[in-house]
């Protein structure tokens, strides 16, 4: 779902690629004609945005067709009947109507993926994008609960991570709620454990969001910024509103590893080391713990992020001494010992990865959790709760103004905003090497658009000049664009509108016109 895997996530695409030539079933929910739809058992080309209506049909069917162990779902949940009664109206014909998806494909896909014996789902930036991004998410809980696709191999939720370290910068604090291990912040014990062994006392209240953070600079309260391996001047949707942003800041210091788009603007650049030039360990979207071995030699004026941020906390008066990252992730076991206490530098060279949780040295690693709500069927396990939740549409519809929906993802060999990608060597072929707008063959019929041709993409909120494309992997009304170049900023045109709870921005969908210059 929402996943263009074969550009986005290229190794994974190859192994269900793979797979799908040994008899798996893969059904593909995207509103684009992707690489992956073609190699799908099933494609359902659904409208942008309406996931919600297509996920709460799919309970629906498995409902009231009882396509569910109702056993297993009345001893491990508790509120199936408010699941059933917010999915009441969502009927295969009513989800027709806003998704665009047949009633009999929705019916189909409900019973292929009830009645499976092992069922995953996969998604990413096309489910959580958007300014009901965790009600998607939460809803696609409700549906892998229901049908039981959890806690055994083969099953489960897989959240495709757009980079490869974006699970251990989570579980390792990056979130404004979370604490090293991924417990909350508001967790007075766990909290006290950090506030002990550092000495220090860490604030309870949940820190801000990126969204929160930007209002904050709108009205004033915040003065500074410090950008760490993030290129907002080209990533962030409305993009001229972002820049008015960072203008009003009184300073601004940025930390990567080129001069992006938003360093050039900063009053402090502090060089970092690359991927290639550090130790360290990563946590991928399996929860799967690996080392990372320094391959080249850095530039002499280049620090790892953690020499840098230690040298700026000794600077501002609380002592922060390593000598080398082992010594940073020993401490990680020592106090997230619950996920990581068994994983050390010397079980990692032997053993290749761990999965977490893996909280003692003896521990295997946890390649599959939830495993015992299928171990004993008679445990008193706690019980989970289905989270119901509502379909709402896109927050910009179009009209008779701006009259096509514009959804961004990415292309295959450019990667988020091109800062690493943008530098090929000679001799590499490349797919794509500037940025079109992707128009199905009607529309550009209608507006007299050749392929290759020059052509304006404005919104509300901006406006650029992109060549077109015309190619069938879009639907009519619909057109795509990615983010890669500056050349082409297409977040200019994106609308600045976010998930209440994520802060996450709705990139996903917007209205827009096309005119032909």
């Amino acid at each position: 779902m929402g996943s263009n895997t074969t550009e986005a996530h290229p190794i994974i695409a190859n192994r269900m690629k793979k797979a799908a030539k040994q008899g798996l079933k893969i059904i593909v929910i995207d509103p684009r004609k992707t690489d992956m739809a073609k190699i799908s058992h099933r494609h359902l080309p659904i409208e942008v945005g309406s996931d919600i209506a297509l996920i709460n049909s799919i309970i629906h069917v498995i409902l009231r067709e009882k396509l569910y162990d109702q056993k297993w779902v009345a001893h491990h949940t508790d509120n199936v009947r408010e699941l059933a009664i917010q999915v009441e109206a969502f009927t295969p014909e009513y989800a027709e109507a806003i998704t665009g998806i047949s009633a009999e494909d929705i019916v189909a896909t409900a019973r292929e993926y009830a009645t499976a014996s092992r069922g995953m789902i996969a998604y990413t930036l096309g489910i959580t994008e958007h300014h009901c991004g965790v009600n998607n998410v939460l809803d696609i809980a409700n549906l892998a609960l229901l049908s039981g696709h959890i806690g055994k191999e083969g099953t489960g939720i897989m959240p495709l991570r757009g980079q490869n370290n974006v699970q251990g910068a989570g579980d390792m604090g990056c979130l404004p709620n979370m604490l090293t291990g991924a417990v909350s912040i508001s967790n007075d014990h766990y909290r006290n454990r950090f506030e002990n062994y550092w000495g220090v006392e860490i604030p309870s209240n949940i820190g801000d969001t990126q969204t929160r953070t930007f209002e904050k600079m709108e009205n004033g309260e915040i003065k500074a910024l410090f950008v760490i391996g993030e290129n907002p001047l080209v990533a962030d949707v409305h993009l001229n509103h972002t820049r008015k942003l960072f203008d009003k800041l009184e300073l601004l210091v940025v930390q990567d590893i080129f001069l992006t788009e938003t360093a050039k603007v900063a009053d402090v650049v502090l060089p970092a080391k690359s991927w290639g030039e550090v130790e360290g360990t990563y946590i991928n979207t399996d929860r799967r713990v690996q080392r990372v071995r320094k391959a080249v030699d850095a530039h002499p004026s280049t620090k790892e992020d953690w020499e840098i941020l230690c040298d700026l906390s000794n600077i501002m008066g609380y002592e922060m001494k390593y000598s080398n990252s082992k010594e940073i992730w020993d401490e990680i076991r020592l106090l997230a010992w619950e996920q990581y206490g068994g994983i050390s530098y010397e079980r990692l060279e032997a053993c290749y990865s761990i999965h977490y949780p893996c909280p003692s040295e003896d521990h295997p690693g946890t390649k599959v959790l939830h495993e015992h709500f299928h171990q004993d069927a008679n445990s008193n396990s706690e019980k989970r709760k289905f989270v119901p939740v509502t379909y709402t549409p896109p927050i910009e519809q179009p009209d008779k103004d701006f009259p096509f929906i514009l959804t961004t993802g990415r292309r295959y060999e450019s990667y988020n905003t091109h800062t690493q990608t943008r530098y090929y060597a000679s001799g590499i072929k490349i797919k794509q090497k500037e940025e079109t707008v992707d128009i199905h063959p009607n529309d550009a019929d209608r507006l007299n658009i050749e392929d290759g041709e020059m052509v304006e993409v404005s919104s509300r909120r901006g406006n650029l000049q992109v060549k077109a494309k015309i190619t069938e992997q879009v639907a009519p009304g619909l057109v795509f664009m990615s983010f890669h170049w500056i050349e082409v900023p297409t977040n200019v045109l994106t609308i600045n509108e976010y998930d209440p709870i994520s802060g996450t921005a709705e990139f996903k969908a917007c209205a827009v016109a096309i005119k032909r210059l």
